[in-house]
């Protein structure tokens, strides 16, 4: 017996997209409405730059009170805090003032920062800030081994406008903190 091999009409609609190719059609139409409607993506980089997001955590850094002063008290919480190791600060005692401390050399490896945040947030007296800085390619890692100078100037650069201190902030502190001088001991 023969098999004869059926044969499939086209209805009008499908007959004309097949002659027009239609598909290609509509391909098209979805290319030129892009092609119309075209906004660039790439921005130029060194010219152009992205806005960040207000979270944003770039380079760390060292700030300082309104006189200059920092604000580090050597409390070695960053130190504490940080999950890489990053960061060795080396404290010490005011002179005269056994109450009083300051971070005599502090030191950052950013080649192993893991950018995390802890360290600021660990931080009790926010000596420390995260920066929107991003742009430190160099050529050399050993250029990314900070000390407090670099880190206090990264903190200039980026925190202008500074807080004042907090005797000047709370005139009330000045009574409970013993390493005024001028200020008369609580009577027994």
């Amino acid at each position: 017996m023969r098999s004869t091999p059926t044969t499939k009409r086209l209805s009008l609609s499908e007959w004309f997209k097949t002659i027009t190719f239609y598909e290609i059609l509509v391909g098209m139409k979805a290319t030129l409405s892009h092609l119309i409607n075209y906004r660039p993506v790439t921005l130029q980089y060194p010219h152009e730059k992205r806005t960040l997001p207000d979270n944003y955590r770039g380079m760390l850094a060292l700030l300082r009170y309104d006189d200059g002063t920092e604000k580090c008290v050597g409390c070695d919480l960053c130190e504490a805090a940080c999950p890489s190791r990053v960061i060795r600060v080396v404290s010490a005692e005011v002179p005269g003032e056994p109450t009083k401390r300051y971070s005599k050399e502090y030191y950052m490896d950013m080649t192993r920062c893991l950018f995390c945040g802890m360290c600021v947030d660990a931080c009790p007296v926010d000596a420390l800030g995260m920066t929107r800085e991003f742009e430190w390619a160099v050529y050399d890692k050993r250029q990314l081994h900070l000390n407090k100078q670099q880190l206090l100037a990264i903190g200039d650069r980026s925190f202008p406008v500074r807080e004042k201190r907090l005797e000047l902030q709370h005139p009330n502190v000045a009574f409970f903190n013993v390493a005024f001088n001028h200020v008369p001991p609580k009577p027994n």
